[in-house]
């Protein structure tokens, strides 16, 4: 728990520029984070589409759900390629 909060205060104090390099070198070892800001950032550009699609009848967060559903439908479907063309990783 400290050490998370002593990066945190690491990359509150930096400016943009260190904070992308300091993002950029901790990026393996913590994938799972960076996976989730990057479905939120892909959301950003996906929401209003579904949003504008469905002429008023759906409120933003049911957009927004299906935005993320489709996201997530998405990363299942080039897991199982990858599992089927590729088992000897699995």
């Amino acid at each position: 728990m400290r050490n998370k909060v002593h990066m945190l205060d690491k990359l509150l104090s930096m400016n943009i520029v260190e904070a992308i390099s300091f993002v950029w070198s901790e990026w393996r070892s913590q994938k799972l984070p960076l996976a989730i800001f990057v479905a939120l950032c892909l959301n950003l550009l996906i929401a209003p589409i579904v949003y504008a699609a469905a002429d008023g009848t759906l409120e933003r967060r049911s957009a927004w759900a299906i935005g993320v559903l489709g996201l997530v439908t998405l990363a299942v479907i080039v897991y199982l390629f990858v599992v089927v063309f590729q088992p000897e990783r699995f």
